[in-house]
């Protein structure tokens, strides 16, 4: 440490110091890169969370065929889910199907929410 002599009680003091400010520097350093990566990842989590498409609001259930239309539902419609041949549709399009005859959901009740009653 000191060329001049054997290290002095002080000199050792200053020199744990360095030790111990470097350290820091390295683990603080460790620690931003930490927050870094944490904040990118929560940025993506948002952005999944806004790109991550919206429910439709009305469905229109199809049959085996493909060619019949069976129901009309709501978008968040359980039996709809369960079927996994509805397709989403926009509201003119499903009020449109139910002046057309199409039966509307006895379980979401579609025509109330449209305002199409018999």
């Amino acid at each position: 440490m000191n060329e001049s002599g054997p290290s002095t009680r002080l000199d050792m003091l200053r020199f744990a110091r360095r030790v111990v400010e470097q350290q820091a520097v390295r683990q603080l350093a460790l620690i931003d890169r930490w927050i870094a990566e944490e904040e990118q990842r929560e940025a993506e989590r948002r952005a999944a969370r806004a790109r991550r498409a919206r429910a439709p609001d009305w469905l229109i259930q199809y049959g085996l065929s493909r060619a019949n239309v069976d129901a009309v539902h709501a978008g968040d419609c359980w039996a709809a889910k369960r079927s996994g041949r509805c397709r989403p549709v926009t509201r003119e399009q499903a009020v449109e199907a139910l002046r057309q005859q199409v039966p509307a959901c006895p379980h979401c009740r579609p025509d109330t929410g449209l305002g199409v009653l018999d």
